[in-house]
């Protein structure tokens, strides 16, 4: 059962939130996420996207400001309930022992008391994050690469039978192969977009960020700076956000691409001509 408190529209609204680390300040700031919009939060390190997820996710409360999930206030929900609705995959998630693969994926499933269709949805869930293979192995055997596709199932199989819901993911494709990535964006996109699921998600790779999404969070030192649509206009605020110029070029597919471009030209190595 959800607490009564004030109500407000829309999927995820963060109203005037802020919170202090230490010494470093973060917001305030406000923002909306509907449903099934694509949304990818870039910056460079340490200008708080890990805390704005954090934020998000409900792990972290603010200290000025509120979030609110579905019309209520993020603190009013059942954490029961909400596992029902939103799913977060951090940037590490440790497991203890030795568990199955198939048990960390069916711990996305454990707000259910019953569950019939949990076999073939922590199948399904696996297939999708081409991890089917890991089924049956210990979790604590697999390369980082592999563990990353099966928290990525684990997310999968938590949300599979929900619509309009909320995924929250803090660099997911960081520890995998170029085509792995391109394969889980298209993963992640086919089943948010199959099930009207809002996607966030912490990036570090710029072009993914322009591929797959379509609305870019842009953050520096605790600052939401810039909340722009993902097009070729966005490169001057992508240029001043990281401090660095940027060269675009379309591929043959019609996609902007965007290279960084070196501040001074490169020495050749010793006893290399130039």
């Amino acid at each position: 059962m959800l607490m009564k408190t004030s109500m407000k529209t829309g999927l995820l609204q963060l109203d005037s939130v802020g919170i202090r680390l230490g010494a470093s300040a973060f917001g305030p700031f406000s923002l909306q996420v509907a449903p099934g919009e694509r949304i990818a939060i870039l910056g460079p390190s340490g200008a708080g996207k890990s805390t704005l997820l954090k934020l998000m996710s409900r792990e972290w409360k603010p200290a000025s400001g509120q979030v609110f999930f579905n019309g209520q206030t993020l603190t009013a929900w059942n954490l029961s309930d909400l596992s029902r609705h939103r799913a977060v995959l951090p940037q590490s998630s440790d497991v203890a022992f030795g568990l199955q693969t198939d048990l960390v994926v069916g711990l996305g499933r454990v707000a259910r008391a019953h569950d019939p269709e949990l076999t073939r949805i922590v199948e399904a869930s696996a297939t999708l994050a081409h991890a089917a293979h890991l089924l049956g192995r210990r979790f604590d055997t697999l390369s980082g690469g592999e563990q990353a596709r099966v928290q990525l199932a684990r997310v999968f199989a938590q949300l599979w039978d929900a619509h309009d819901g909320l995924i929250l993911v803090d660099e997911p494709l960081a520890s995998l192969d170029p085509g792995l990535q391109f394969d889980l964006l298209d993963s992640l996109d086919a089943y948010a977009s199959a099930r009207n699921h809002a996607l966030v998600a912490i990036l570090h790779d710029i072009n993914q960020a322009m591929l797959g999404f379509d609305r870019l969070l842009l953050f520096k030192d605790g600052k939401l700076v810039s909340d722009l649509p993902s097009s070729a206009e966005v490169v001057p605020a992508l240029e001043s956000l990281y401090g660095l110029a940027l060269s675009c070029v379309t591929d043959i597919k019609g996609s902007l691409v965007i290279t960084p471009l070196r501040k001074t030209a490169r020495r050749p190595a010793a006893g290399v001509m130039a």
